[in-house]
């Protein structure tokens, strides 16, 4: 490999891990808030889903599956940049840690947050995000986005 490929694809690694970083801040500041997210918004968005409603979109989507892919999107870009910054790992293994930082945020969110409410189901949509960014992850290193200038 030469050198300047190298120092490309160590910068590049280093910009990943950072980015990394301050997305797991940024999703501490979500999980650890002392009130839900979402708290000011749900009058608006229960507003916005019953006109959904009476203009033909399903009642299915609702309040919970709003919330439910939420917390799906929420944690797919985790999937994504641990896969691209932790690469020799196994995706059943970042797939693990991302479950396990769920499971974390979410005994953190009952054991000191009396106002969150921490649930099973929020883990498994959190895994269910981390596993769809390691998904996304996957089909971008087998077919990769051209970049110009490359």
């Amino acid at each position: 490999m030469k050198s300047g490929s190298f120092q490309k694809s160590h910068a590049r690694i280093g910009l990943l891990r950072c980015t990394l970083l301050g997305y797991f801040v940024v999703l501490a500041f979500i999980a650890f808030w002392p009130t839900p997210v979402d708290k000011p918004a749900a009058g608006d968005l229960s507003v916005l889903l019953d006109l959904l409603h009476r203009n033909g979109i399903p009642v299915w989507i609702n309040y919970g599956f709003v919330e439910a892919s939420a917390n799906v999107l929420l944690f797919a870009p985790a999937g994504l940049l641990l896969a691209f910054t932790l690469r020799r790992q196994r995706w059943w293994k970042l797939l693990a840690l991302g479950a396990a930082v769920s499971g974390t945020v979410e005994l953190g969110q009952l054991l000191f947050l009396p106002n969150r409410f921490s649930s099973p189901q929020d883990i498994l949509m959190n895994t269910l995000g981390v596993g769809l960014g390691l998904l996304l992850a996957s089909l971008l290193k087998r077919f990769p986005l051209s970049t110009a200038g490359s």
